[in-house]
């Protein structure tokens, strides 16, 4: 007798379940899924051992785990290709848009939160860590929000409650009326560990702490935040070395290299993944990788803010656990996961040669490679035991006609858009579709809330 509510993702045209493609046909039949986990990978050709009550036909669809994106700032999306902010490196960019991001309101996050997570959903990916680090006195709750909207999605995520306190008067970047004190960040970070951080396996909200970047808060909220997060054993995520702006920043103002200040406010260990990553020398690296620090490599925002290129397989090789981040809509400016991977791919190459970076690797560093990252051993590859959480791209495009790898396809001939995604065992995409959202609502209201929070300045 089958087993109620379990599904066979029958013969998929190609499948990736680890690091590499399976040639030995051990998932070439596909895999089982029964209460949101994979039970069973099925061999080539083969009939699945466990009893199934539902069979999906994958053999046109090339079968991938869910793709987690570890970077990004969802509010963003309210201020992409916004005039006043196009071609300019990092530090300008900023001082350009923290007046307009100042704005913020609560409705205006929760359509930039929700549109962001259906964008990255309909590129493939599964869980989403996102990087809020503005509390003006309109959005204090802003993780709140989020928490909210990435529930109407359906996806998982890590939210990391960031933070600004060193403003303009003392040396800092930002606007003195964005920062917040410490004892407001740090109370406002116990409470979201308590109502909302997850860490069972399974979970589809994790809560991290988060300061802004070595230009934006203070050595006390790095430490304290430190001391917050051992406590509560979760994780810790800031920007760093994305600029050499920023390195000449930390040694102005702490008298330290990046990596040496991380060290001073202990954060060198691998509860910490990092944003961007470039300006490392080899001792450096060999430092975080050491320490297992996580690092996530943004290719398309370090393009257009001209940062520069991170060394991903040198940091991978010293032991740092490297994912992927499509970076903050106002400096990518979409969120696109699987684009991402193939930009990663072509970027890296640029640095290490084409022979030496592989579409595998790229894949690899969005799924398995961002799980690692975000400390995560329950996602990030299709294994029994392992969520069901995956992404089925049909290759029926124009772009696609003439491949012959259709792993290899996925990159190199530019899939865009996902036709089913699958998140803990049940559809949340159907034929290239969102279920449960209205995308027309939802690109109207947030078109609006874009132009609202541009009219304020």
């Amino acid at each position: 007798m089958s087993n109620p509510n379990t599904l066979w993702i029958a013969n998929p045209l190609a499948i990736q379940t680890n690091t590499e493609a399976d040639s030995d046909n051990s998932a070439a039949g596909g895999l089982v899924i029964q209460n949101g986990k994979i039970i069973e990978l099925v061999a080539a050709g083969c009939e699945p051992t466990s009893n199934y009550d539902q069979k999906f036909d994958a053999s046109k669809l090339v079968l991938i785990p869910g793709l987690i994106n570890t970077h990004h700032h969802f509010y963003q999306t309210l201020t992409r290709a916004l005039p006043a902010a196009l071609n300019k490196e990092l530090f300008p960019w900023l001082q350009t848009l923290y007046p307009v991001w100042a704005g913020l309101e609560p409705q205006m996050l929760h359509q930039a939160t929700k549109l962001a997570l259906t964008e990255l959903l309909l590129s493939g990916c599964t869980t989403a860590a996102d990087h809020h680090y503005l509390f003006p006195q309109t959005l204090t709750d802003a993780i709140d929000v989020q928490v909210q909207a990435a529930q109407e999605v359906g996806i998982r995520v890590t939210l990391t409650r960031g933070s600004m306190s060193l403003g303009q008067d003392d040396g800092g970047l930002p606007p003195q009326h964005v920062v917040q004190t410490e004892d407001a960040i740090m109370a406002d970070s116990e409470r979201l560990i308590g109502r909302y951080h997850d860490a069972s396996e399974g979970s589809m909200v994790q809560i991290a702490l988060a300061p802004c970047s070595p230009f934006s808060v203070t050595r006390d909220i790095m430490i304290a935040s430190a001391e917050l997060a051992q406590k509560h054993n979760v994780r810790l995520h800031t920007h760093l070395a994305e600029t050499l702006d920023e390195e000449a920043f930390c040694e102005k103002m702490f008298g330290l290299r990046t990596v040496d200040y991380l060290e001073s406010v202990n954060w060198l260990h691998n509860r910490t993944w990092l944003a961007h990553g470039i300006h490392f020398d080899e001792s450096e690296i060999q430092r975080l990788g050491k320490a297992g620090v996580g690092i996530c490599h943004c290719p398309s925002s370090n393009m257009m803010l001209a940062s520069g290129i991170c060394p991903v397989k040198d940091l991978e090789a010293a032991g740092s656990p490297v994912g992927i981040g499509v970076d903050g809509s106002a400096s990518n400016d979409c969120s696109n996961l699987i684009q991402e991977a193939r930009q990663a791919m072509y970027l890296q190459r640029l640095k290490y040669g084409s022979s030496n970076v592989t579409h595998q690797d790229a894949i690899r560093w969005a799924t398995q490679g961002s799980a690692k990252v975000l400390g995560r051993a329950d996602i990030g590859t299709l294994e029994v035991g392992k969520q069901a959480d995956l992404a089925l791209f049909n290759l029926d495009e124009l772009r696609f006609s003439g491949s012959h790898d259709p792993l290899a396809a996925l990159l190199l001939c530019g899939a865009h858009t996902a036709d089913h995604v699958m998140v803990a065992g049940e559809w949340k995409v159907q034929n290239g579709e969102v279920l449960g959202v209205d995308i027309r609502k939802l690109r109207a209201e947030h078109q609006q809330a874009a132009e609202q929070l541009a009219a304020k300045v």
